[in-house]
């Protein structure tokens, strides 16, 4: 058996695990250790390999970066928990009421405001679904269409900053990005960082539910008039101010990191203040709601660094047996081809976000593919966000996609899970087009990292 082979087998004991249920974190490291004792014992592994792993495990706790991944989840959930984004929601759909497919367009604009807050997809869509499902079903508009909103919105999430998916590509894309100049011999490697991430999800962020908006007011929606109440322009700026808060808590968040103001860290730090003051303000926070979104932020920040970690002794035994060099081969178009390796790749991506959480997609592949694509020349950026929005879409694929998922446990009997189907097969259409559109057309995610 060569060593090749045996790197194939460790990559598939390691998928084979992950879908038994096993934590992700266990099964990287405890599967790796497994394969390094096996390796060495026939030969295949120097255990010199495994020195490294005290350092990067110190590195991974002292990374500023990483600081942030806490601090915004505690943003989103206190957001969540305090019904603050249930009123966004609300508030909106009294905004957009009588208007061809207002209530539609009302879901899309708060997707796009819980994806910059919160950045929790299934929250997203479990809130969307809760609150506006029964209203829209109310008003007569169509199941499917119903569904595929409420899906499409709440995956906005994955791709508007400041994402949680931004946040840990930017690591993983900035290791592999230091990593490939290093193999090409340039020393002294640039980097990657969130704020230009953040800049680069800008414009794609906002192309996606522009062209939702275009579709929905594309079609004509025959739904019940909702009566209006009598004062309708002081009701209409009641409205607008309770929509003002929120907005410019995550102007402030984003703008502060886009444009160099503050750290990333600062920033959430920032924005975690900022949700607790706005909770105050509208009288929302209590003890019991600090307390379960503390425990909440424990638990998904203790599994983001226990699958980083897993990550970590899994990219050190896959580099000791040559993996490297064997995904160089699967991938050796050569730059001429270098986009037919860059569509491989992002296939694999997509089809694995049926299976695996976005967080094991990317501590596992981007380190084993990253460093070959990025010595072919791509820009760490574009990659990035090519990534982010190819898992989004994934996310809404059926028959797997977890958002599909989210919105089937809260929809009411008379949703069939061919609605659901068939609502998001148009936005996975929506999805693909923009997909295409950064593909062909770099600069959309480039341009502005690059004024900045």
């Amino acid at each position: 058996m060569s060593i090749e082979i045996f790197a194939l087998i460790f990559i598939l004991f390691t998928f084979g695990f992950l879908l038994s249920g096993i934590p992700a974190g266990f099964v990287l490291s405890g599967n790796a250790l497994l394969f390094a004792l096996l390796g060495s014992l026939i030969g295949f592994f120097d255990t010199a390999f495994l020195q490294a792993i005290p350092n990067r495990i110190f590195g991974i706790m002292s990374n500023q970066n990483l600081l942030a991944v806490p601090l915004f989840i505690f943003m989103g959930l206190t957001l969540e928990k305090t019904k603050i984004a249930e009123e966004l929601l609300e508030s909106m759909n009294k905004l957009y009421r009588n208007t061809n497919g207002g209530l539609a367009i009302s879901v899309v604009l708060v997707g796009v405001l819980m994806g910059a807050s919160t950045g929790i997809v299934g929250a997203s869509v479990v809130t969307l679904g809760l609150l506006s499902l029964p209203v829209m079903l109310k008003n007569n508009y169509p199941k499917s269409l119903s569904c595929g909103v409420i899906c499409a919105s709440g995956t906005l999430g994955q791709i508007i900053p400041p994402s949680l998916v931004l946040i840990l590509l930017a690591d993983v894309i900035s290791s592999a990005y230091q990593q490939a100049q290093l193999n090409m011999g340039i020393f002294s490697p640039e980097t990657v960082t969130i704020s230009d991430l953040f800049a680069g999800a800008l414009l794609p962020g906002l192309l996606l539910p522009m062209i939702y908006i275009f579709y929905i007011k594309s079609l004509k929606i025959n739904s019940v008039t909702i009566p209006r109440e009598k004062k309708t322009s002081i009701s209409d700026v009641n409205i607008v101010r309770s929509l003002i808060a929120p907005i410019f808590l995550i102007i402030i968040v984003l703008g502060s990191i886009i444009f160099g103001v503050a750290t990333p860290s600062e920033a959430a730090s920032l924005g975690a203040v900022g949700a607790i003051l706005l909770s105050i303000l509208k009288n929302k926070l209590k003890l019991s709601i600090i307390k379960i979104t503390s425990l909440e932020t424990i638990k998904l920040t203790s599994m983001v660094f226990l699958i980083l970690i897993g990550a970590t002794f899994f990219s050190l035994v896959f580099r000791g047996l040559e993996g490297e060099e064997l995904i160089h081969s699967l991938l050796s178009y050569g730059p001429e081809n270098k986009y037919l390796s860059l569509i491989i790749t992002l296939a694999i991506m997509f089809l694995l976000g049926f299976i695996l959480d976005f967080i094991e997609i990317i501590f596992i592949i981007i380190p084993l593919f990253g460093p070959v694509l990025f010595t072919y020349g791509f820009d760490p950026v574009w990659i990035a966000i090519m990534i982010a929005m190819v898992l989004q879409t994934s996310f809404l694929t059926p028959p797997f996609g977890f958002s599909l998922f989210y919105l089937r446990g809260v929809a009411p009997k008379e949703i069939s899970t061919q609605d659901i189907y068939k609502g998001v097969m148009p936005f996975i259409i929506i999805q693909i087009i923009a997909i295409v559109i950064v593909f062909l057309i770099p600069e959309i995610a480039t341009m502005l990292p690059k004024i900045i």
